[in-house]
């Protein structure tokens, strides 16, 4: 009956096989009868909401009593059925269970998106770099392609990843994003791909992993290039295979999701000193989007600062502050290191704290966060010593760190950078090729 209305189903002839095949594999719906031999349908029941609790559990039986029906319902049965039963009783029961159970997985999932703040509407920018952005995701998106997004810290990367899903044909199934370098490496096979009970010191009962949870759907792995040599490895052959194992479990889950990656380092690099993999580089690196940081795209900052402004009023209930033309040429000016996101928490400070009045420039020079820290200059050697030293590698490290000073007091504009340096655009633009110094503007 289940298996001609589209359902897996696996058999077990009693309880004690029940059990068994519970240790090995997640189940969305179990359904017992109450009377069996060795292990009967309570203890089944018991056995499912130890290892899983999110499975479904139906109880059936011949032998009906008021107070085995509320025992059932107080271990957590969703419903307790009383042979004979219409087979369109039980499959309208089974329809209804897993419907709830994929609602609460959905609403998990929402709680997510909520306390994220997703949406395409979150990405602000007019400026031919973000224009340019705009344009790839709305080409790709529909693609089942892996994307690779790379770009500073606070650039935006996983807003980008959202935008992504949610034009693409899998909107209406789960975005799970995972930020691989805020779990340690234990908890992050886990957290990934699953695990089965008893597996390792705190499996307390089989868990699917976020592979699982964005099944049909996408997953979004944020700091990519933090992830360890087995993690690699791992990652590897689900995005290969499209299949992997739960940690502890001995079946292979196959999976149709679609690899999202994200990484604020420099992938080739790592490839190059051996710390990523390169294959999965070329898996991850199918269509590749760079985010351009906040400095390079400042006629966007206006947009921006408006933007927040609007969001952060609504959110407060406090009227929306106006900001002096002198408060934003120093919005302008700032070098915005922590890049929209550093934006963003300004002008929060600036609703938060804002009376009535426009926003001074003062006020703005105040409410920003600028290091006291002075960085640390590296040691010049005075003086020759016995064991000499790598003339050529002090010297081109000294000239790096004057190009990368150069550009970034000239907002990145290359020909303003040049004039401070005295080098014409030929010599400069041969320097920051040989440093391997990519971005900025003519």
């Amino acid at each position: 009956m289940l298996k001609r209305a589209g359902y897996a189903v696996t058999v077990a002839m009693d309880g004690e096989e029940a059990i068994e095949l519970l240790s090995r594999e997640i189940f969305d719906l179990v359904i017992t009868d109450l009377r069996m031999p060795k292990i009967d349908g309570m203890e089944v029941l018991k056995a499912v909401k130890s290892a899983s609790p999110e499975t479904v559990v139906l109880i059936i039986t011949a032998f009906a009593t008021a107070d085995s029906a509320v025992e059932a319902m107080k271990q957590g049965a969703y419903d307790y059925l009383t042979k004979p039963f219409q087979v369109d009783e039980v499959q309208l029961i089974i329809r209804n269970a897993l419907e709830k159970r994929r609602l609460t997985t959905e609403n998990m999932l929402l709680k997510r998106e909520m306390a994220s703040q997703s949406s395409f509407a979150q990405l602000v920018g007019q400026s031919e770099a973000m224009q340019k952005v705009f344009d790839v995701v709305r080409k790709v998106a529909d693609s089942k392609s892996n994307v690779l997004i790379c770009g500073e810290s606070g650039t935006g990367k996983e807003l980008v990843a959202r935008a992504i899903h949610y034009n693409s044909a899998r909107s209406t199934l789960p975005f799970v994003a995972v930020n691989c370098s805020a779990v340690p490496e234990t908890l992050l096979e886990s957290e990934l791909f699953g695990h089965m009970k008893g597996s390792f010191t705190g499996a307390i009962s089989n868990k699917a992993g976020l592979f699982e949870i964005a099944n049909g759907g996408t997953i979004f792995l944020d700091e990519i290039g933090d992830t360890t040599p087995t993690i690699q490895v791992k990652l590897l052959r689900v995005i290969q295979e499209r299949e992997f194992r739960r940690v502890g479990g001995n079946q292979d889950i196959k999976v149709d999701v679609r690899v999202v990656a994200a990484t604020n380092k420099d992938l080739e690099r790592a490839v190059a000193d051996g710390s990523f993999r390169e294959d999965l580089y070329y898996r991850l690196d199918v269509i590749p989007i760079r985010l351009p940081p906040l400095r390079m795209r400042t006629g966007d900052i206006p947009l921006l600062v408006n933007h927040f402004l609007d969001r952060f009023s609504k959110e407060s209930g406090k009227p929306k502050p106006v900001i002096s033309p002198e408060a934003m040429h120093v919005l302008l000016e700032h070098e915005w290191r922590g890049n929209v996101r550093e934006l963003e928490n300004l002008i929060e400070r600036v609703v938060a704290f804002s009376t009535e009045g426009p926003v001074t420039d003062a006020e703005v020079r105040g409410w920003l966060h600028r290091s006291t820290v002075q960085p640390q200059q590296p040691v010049m050697p005075m003086d020759l010593t016995d064991e000499g030293l790598d003339l050529e590698g002090l010297i081109n490290g000294i000239e790096k760190d004057l190009l990368l000073k150069a550009l970034e007091r000239s907002k990145w504009v290359k020909n303003k950078a040049a004039r401070m340096l005295r080098l014409n655009t030929r010599s400069f633009r041969y320097r920051l090729e040989k440093y391997a110094i990519k971005g900025g503007r003519d």
